[in-house]
């Protein structure tokens, strides 16, 4: 039986029919349909969405001490944060299969960076696949567990955007059942504390050296012989462009690209004349290959940035064909959605000319023009932090002007300990949560303040504003973002507040409810001002210098309406 998958549903299935027992993540554009699909098979393997990336690790390395095959899943970043338990694991190794997705992001097409997960595997000491389809994926998630298990390591399955959202045909297999092996006390290999890391570290360097050998006879580690005059080396989706662009091409495919097979690379570069690297990001195989002394063209052709293409595969060796038929096709900003409740409170921020600390989410929008409303953006939970770090270095000067925007899922994610340091350290500074209900950006996933698992069970509902209040912050106020009055008044009074504060501003994601009736101009009473176009909806626009309202994307909400002056702004005109 074959199905037709993108990758990261083909990932789901792998895990299903490997008999997988624990599935954890967080949410994270290129990743977030793994966990959503393995979802389906609930009834064979616990899944969740866990409070962080960090704490899904850490889940799914429990239930691997039980013996347990587990299964984590998040984008290139996630990998940041769950970066200490993965280096420990590294030194413990495993008891039931484990294999850690990190689904990157060249192009960075929702992401704050492009880095390179393949160094994680160097780094971390583990075992990497890189399946180049969505078939590859079901299977190597399959191999991963095996591997993960005859070698006691984890291993890091390595996607990227193109495989992971790229469709593709996928054989279907029956689930194979491995029972946990059950929970066995051993400190020595599991209680990483120096006098058992020492013993362990020997042990792990033992392990690559036998999955070196492994590499060079892996099966999907494979030599293509084609016209000799070039040979060319690659992994993961690179291999469809060098497919496509050099069809007659000598090709070496690396799927289980770490420990380094450098026995079958030796014999592929002798069999051909000149030898090309054709990988995106980094110079990950090409930094190896130069390392065992085999001259190749790599990098100096093709670039470190961005993604690979074949137009640009084609630029690179040669071809005068046109880079981008579509490159005269106008440029399209993302905008926050008509009627987004975080609108509201970057509308204020803007008239108020605060300096925002922001925050990673569909939020981060409030960046853009015409709100101009965020002044930073690092990484998950970092806003607090970063307005508490300028309030320190400037004291005064900054003080009653600055506040930190993060939302409600980022807030859960890594947004606590920052407010913790705040009230601790004595701080003043105001923290706005943008509080939507959903995991937004990602697809409206659940989070501890929805009052859902990923299994669609009821849970307890964690209310921000407790949380806050356990932190030690006295000043806590709930707003609704579409009065824009009281928005403006709360946040004019808190920033001036000699004390941490914080300001929880709560609509459900628009895309969560249904519209109310579409808001119309009276054409003789709009005088052209464009206020309302200072909100950036993008369901309003400027005609023969009037507004005008698109009732097929407006929503309702009225927040252009509070800001016209004129009351030129009415409903309805369903």
């Amino acid at each position: 039986m074959r199905e037709f998958m993108s990758g990261n549903e083909a990932v789901a299935r792998g895990a299903y029919e490997a008999g997988c027992r624990v599935a954890c993540a967080y949410p994270g554009t290129p990743s977030s349909e793994i966990l959503e699909n393995i979802a389906k098979y609930k009834d064979k393997i616990y899944c969740e969405w866990s409070t962080n990336e960090k704490v899904a690790l850490e889940v799914a390395s429990g239930a691997v001490f039980a013996g347990a095959r587990s299964l984590v899943a998040m984008k290139h970043v996630g990998l940041n944060v769950a970066a200490d338990p993965l280096f420990s694991m590294g030194y413990i190794g495993v008891t039931g299969g484990f294999v850690i997705v990190s689904a990157d992001d060249p192009g960075m097409h929702s992401s704050q960076n492009e880095q390179d997960n393949r160094n994680y595997a160097r780094a971390a000491k583990i075992a990497m696949l890189e399946p180049s389809d969505s078939e590859e994926a079901r299977l190597l998630t399959k191999l991963g567990f095996d591997i993960s298990e005859e070698f006691d390591t984890p291993v890091l399955l390595r996607l990227t955007t193109r495989i992971s959202h790229s469709y593709g045909i996928v054989n279907i297999d029956e689930r194979k059942e491995h029972p946990p092996r059950g929970y066995k006390k051993d400190v020595k290999k599991r209680l990483i504390l120096p006098a058992h890391a020492r013993p362990r570290h020997i042990i792990v360097e033992e392990r690559l050296k036998k999955l070196k050998d492994y590499s060079n006879s892996f099966p999907l580690n494979r030599i293509e012989w084609g016209n000799r005059d070039v040979g060319i080396i690659t992994s993961g989706v690179s291999y469809q462009y060098v497919k496509e662009v050099f069809p007659k091409a000598s090709v070496l495919k690396l799927t289980l690209t770490w420990p380094f097979p450098d026995k079958i690379i030796k014999e592929f570069a002798k069999g051909v004349k000149k030898v090309i690297i054709v990988e995106e990001n980094d110079p990950f195989l090409e930094t190896e290959i130069k390392a065992i002394g085999i001259d190749v063209i790599g990098k100096e052709k093709l670039p470190v940035t961005g993604e690979l293409d074949p137009y640009i595969l084609k630029r690179a060796f040669g071809s005068s064909e046109e880079v981008y038929p579509t490159q005269d096709i106008p440029s399209r900003p993302p905008v926050l959605c008509a009627g987004c409740p975080h609108r509201g409170v970057f509308y204020v921020i803007s008239k108020l000319k605060l300096t925002a600390t922001g925050d990673i989410g569909c939020y981060t929008l409030g960046a853009l023009p015409p709100l101009n409303a965020m002044d930073t953006c690092v990484c998950m939970g970092a806003s607090v932090g970063n307005a508490f770090g300028l309030e320190r270095a400037l004291g005064d000067e900054i003080s009653d002007k600055i506040v930190a925007v993060i939302g409600d899922s980022t807030f859960f994610h890594s947004g606590i300990t920052g407010l913790i340091d705040i009230v601790y350290n004595k701080g003043t500074s105001t923290i706005i949560i943008l509080d939507n209900s959903t995991t937004a950006m990602t697809g409206l996933q659940e989070h501890p303040g929805t009052g859902k698992t990923l299994m669609g069970e009821e849970t307890k509902k964690i209310a921000l504003e407790n949380i806050a209040k356990a932190c030690g912050v006295e000043n806590v106020y709930v707003i609704d973002p579409y009065n824009l009055k009281e928005t403006e008044e709360i946040i004019k009074r808190e920033v001036k507040r000699r004390e941490p504060s914080v300001i929880i501003a709560r609509r459900p994601c628009v895309l969560m409810v249904k519209s109310e009736p579409p808001l119309m101009v009276i054409s003789e009473k709009c005088t052209g001002c464009k206020l309302c176009i200072g909100l950036g909806c993008p369901a309003i626009s400027i005609k023969d210098n009037k507004a005008v309202i698109d009732k097929f994307l407006c929503t309702g909400c009225g927040m252009c309406a509070e800001v016209c002056l004129k009351e030129a702004i009415e409903g309805n005109c369903s």
